[in-house]
Order: structure tokens, then C-alpha cells, then sequence
């Protein structure tokens, strides 16, 4: 259970940095209602994923769900580029993501 909390809290992760992008430097009012209720969730769900994980291990996890899943949306909103590199470094953080998952 608590690494299905950790990866519900990485998806908090990217939404909320999602809805930041949309807010443009807060000059738009919406979605940045959304963007607290994000945030808070992310934060609960980590924080009840990561009891029964050690510390550095739930907050490698939980960050690098959210920075994988925030470059992946942002590679298909906002068409940045999804060059070689950077599909590489993605995959460098996922097999971090995972060799932290079964080997602790």
C-alpha cells in the first residue's frame, strides 16, 4: 500500500506542476485554485507512503515519479522537445526508480 502512495503522490506532483505551468507565473487566476488541493494531496500521500519506507528511498521515488511524469506532459502539452538525451535521462531516473523499489 504505501508504494501506491507514493506513486498517487508523484501523480499529485505532476498535476500541480502541470497547473503551474498553466497559471503563467500566477498571472491567470485558474487553474491555481487547483494548484493547493494538489499539493496537499501530494503531500498526504507521501507522507502516509512513506512510513513504512525509509526516508530516502519514498522521496527519490516520490519526486522522480513527479519529474518523469511533469517532462513526459510536458513533452505532449506543451511541445518540448523529446530529444535522444533527454529520453535517456528519463530512463536513467525510472531504472533508479525501480532498482530503489526492489532492492530496499
Amino acid at each position: 500500500m504505501s508504494w501506491l502512495l507514493l506513486l498517487l503522490a508523484g501523480l499529485f506532483e505532476v498535476a500541480w506542476a502541470i497547473g503551474l505551468k498553466y497559471t503563467d507565473g500566477f498571472s491567470r487566476p485558474l487553474p491555481h485554485p487547483a494548484d493547493p488541493e494538489c499539493h496537499g494531496r501530494e503531500r498526504a500521500a507521501a507522507r502516509h507512503g512513506g512510513q513504512a519506507i525509509a526516508l530516502g528511498t519514498a522521496y527519490a521515488v516520490w519526486t522522480g515519479i513527479g519529474a518523469v511524469g511533469t517532462v513526459l506532459m510536458g513533452i505532449w502539452l506543451f511541445n518540448e522537445p523529446a530529444t535522444l538525451a533527454r529520453v535517456l535521462c528519463l530512463l536513467l531516473i525510472i531504472v533508479g526508480i525501480l532498482g530503489l523499489k526492489f532492492i530496499g
